[in-house]
């Protein structure tokens, strides 16, 4: 098969090249049916690793996130689970070690059903626990499960990556979704008291913040206008793209990384800066 095009690259490899940094790891990504989960699958595909592709519903965009890995001569397999049901995603984490091997990268992306509308979002006076816990069920809940199911297989091997996406609206609440934001703030010490456990085992637990990604579900009501302002207050002057984001992905599962744990990079162009 010849090798595509740069212009005919899918989303999340072009700009980002092709290697074998990553042969002979096998990578689960949640979440990785579209947007920033896809982009990510498709680059630890283009960088030599065998990707599990997980979905909740959309099977045929999971397959089509497959086929654009394997146009690139990569390994990849969709898989169906609900992240926060731990019998779903166990039975997913032996699929995948049965297809490929042992997983040694997780990715945690998947995203809890959300509307992204500062209109119409919940005040800090009239919003419900219940919100709160819908989303830490979802954030940390949906990463604490799947670590459980592949922390074991990385403490037997003695080596791992764990990386979880949360988002810049943690140092950043331009816009107040509270209960969004405070789980993601959660999913950080979640994955920074990891990284102090883990750490001697050789498993490294990082997370990536970007900041608005046009395209995805976070700024679909977004108007040009805000983009606009939210582009000129950027010292890069550009917003966020799913490949920027697949980027510090790929840094983080190879072995450049090797020495960084309990971090949060923010991916949006300096908007954030600490």
């Amino acid at each position: 098969m010849n090798a595509p095009a740069a212009s005919e690259l899918p989303d999340g490899v072009s700009g980002l090249g092709r290697s074998d940094l990553l042969a002979g790891r096998v990578a689960v990504v949640t979440g990785a049916s579209r947007g920033i989960g896809a982009a990510i699958a498709r680059a630890l595909g283009a960088h030599g690793a065998a990707v599990a592709v997980n979905y909740l519903r959309n099977a045929d965009r999971a397959r089509q996130v497959v086929r654009d890995i394997q146009q690139l001569g990569g390994r990849a397999e969709s898989f169906a689970a609900d992240v926060t049901d731990a019998a779903a995603v166990a039975d997913m984490v032996a699929a995948v070690a049965e297809r490929f091997g042992p997983v040694d990268v997780v990715v945690n992306n998947a995203l809890h059903s959300y509307t992204f509308d500062p209109l119409s979002r919940r005040t800090a006076w009239d919003i419900p626990w219940a919100d709160y816990s819908a989303q830490f069920t979802g954030s940390v809940g949906g990463a604490y499960t799947v670590c459980q199911a592949a922390i074991p297989g990385m403490r037997a091997r003695g080596n791992g990556r764990i990386i979880t996406i949360v988002s810049d609206l943690i140092e950043r609440p331009g816009v107040p979704y509270h209960d969004y934001t405070t789980a993601k703030a959660a999913v950080v010490g979640f994955s920074r008291n990891l990284a102090a456990d883990l750490g001697p085992f050789g498993i490294t637990v990082n997370c990536i913040a970007p900041g608005l990604v046009p395209g995805t579900d976070s700024s679909a009501v977004a108007t040009d206008e805000q983009r606009d302002d939210l582009e000129s207050a950027t010292p890069l002057r550009r917003l966020t793209t799913p490949a920027d984001v697949a980027g510090a992905v790929l840094f983080f599962a190879s072995r450049w990384s090797d020495h960084v744990t309990g971090a949060c990079l923010f991916v949006d162009g300096g908007l954030v800066m600490r």
